[in-house]
């Protein structure tokens, strides 16, 4: 599957793990699909509950709703073809929904990075400036700083993926990845210009990921600091507690990230298929745990669940004794 001749390039194949024996390929498919079936689930429910109770639709909740919708369609776009690969042995995808595939993993990672920088500005505002944050941040405020998070790197990576669609590709089509990123597409291209975009994509991917994180770390030191500094311990878990879900989302988005970037900085080398289950883990394994996070560690929506599965025991008992008595 080597091609030499740039106008025969008319798909890919996905190679998944190459070191995997064919034998693992019913186990890894179901795993993968379970995995999405969670994702699908969990964001969705999301969705859902917060369209459904008016008691949640607070910014606070509106930002939740946002990833999970950025989740939920980061899942669909990369897991499927996966899936397939494995249960079926179609590990091929054509050249242009390589590319289109390409642009919505590097999109979505960069669209996350902002809506945690929305939701680390509307805690900083909530703990520093308290008396501020009912006229500063409304819906109709984080609905637009949301929809900033959505546009900002849009024409970004338009412009790399456009750029990396006017590349030769004359080397293998073989994509040893998962699913179609960036720098195993190019990886595939030949020419002066190669290097050229691959240190334009980093620069971008830098920014997205660079410039909301330095003021997450800013925000988040500003509030332990503002926290420490008060007198009542109650006060400071009221806090604390509020900050739980979205220090626990932050990191889980960034922290492996750092590890795999400072690993490879350092001269730190992983197998290839080590690195793959590494990239895996930090794209996918956040949008199937933010459901949870949401849920268990969130005072209002663990309250409005546990209220509506009392609500929904209560009906199913007093259905189940009507029915007994009418059949006696």
């Amino acid at each position: 599957m080597i091609y030499t001749n740039v106008t025969g390039m008319r798909s890919f194949f996905i190679l998944g793990f190459p070191g995997l024996s064919p034998q693992y390929y019913g186990p890894v498919s179901a795993m993968f699909f379970f995995f999405y079936l969670s994702i699908a689930v969990g964001n969705i429910f999301i969705l859902a509950f917060v369209i459904c109770q008016k008691s949640l639709q607070k910014p606070t909740y509106l930002v939740f709703c946002h990833l999970a919708l950025n989740d939920l369609t980061f899942g669909t776009v990369t897991l499927p073809k996966i899936i397939s690969k494995y249960w079926f042995g179609d590990g091929i995808i054509s050249f242009y929904w390589c590319f289109t595939q390409m642009f919505f993993v590097h999109y979505l990672g960069s669209v996350t990075s902002f809506i945690l920088l929305v939701m680390t500005v509307d805690r900083f505002i909530a703990i520093c400036i308290p008396l501020r944050y009912p006229v500063l941040i409304t819906n109709n405020t984080m609905s637009v700083l949301c929809g900033f998070a959505w546009f900002i790197p849009l024409p970004l990576m338009v412009a790399v993926v456009l750029h990396a669609l006017t590349l030769p590709y004359c080397k293998s089509n073989v994509i040893a990845q998962c699913y179609c990123d960036h720098f195993s597409i190019t990886s595939q291209a030949c020419g002066e210009d190669v290097k050229i975009l691959q240190v334009t994509a980093l620069c971008v991917a830098m920014f997205c990921l660079l410039l909301p994180l330095a003021f997450i770390l800013f925000s988040y030191v500003s509030i332990i600091v503002v926290i420490l500094k008060m007198s009542s311990v109650v006060g400071r878990k009221k806090f604390l507690s509020t900050c739980t879900p979205q220090i626990f989302i932050t990191c889980l988005f960034y922290l492996p990230r750092c590890f795999v970037y400072v690993a490879n900085t350092v001269g730190f080398s992983f197998s290839l298929d080590v690195r793959i289950l590494l990239i895996l883990f930090y794209s996918l394994f956040p949008a199937a745990v933010n459901p949870v996070i949401y849920c268990f560690k969130t005072q209002d929506m663990k309250q409005t669940l546990i209220k509506r599965l009392k609500k929904t025991k209560i009906g199913i008992e007093i259905k189940l004794s009507y029915f007994s008595k009418a059949v006696i």
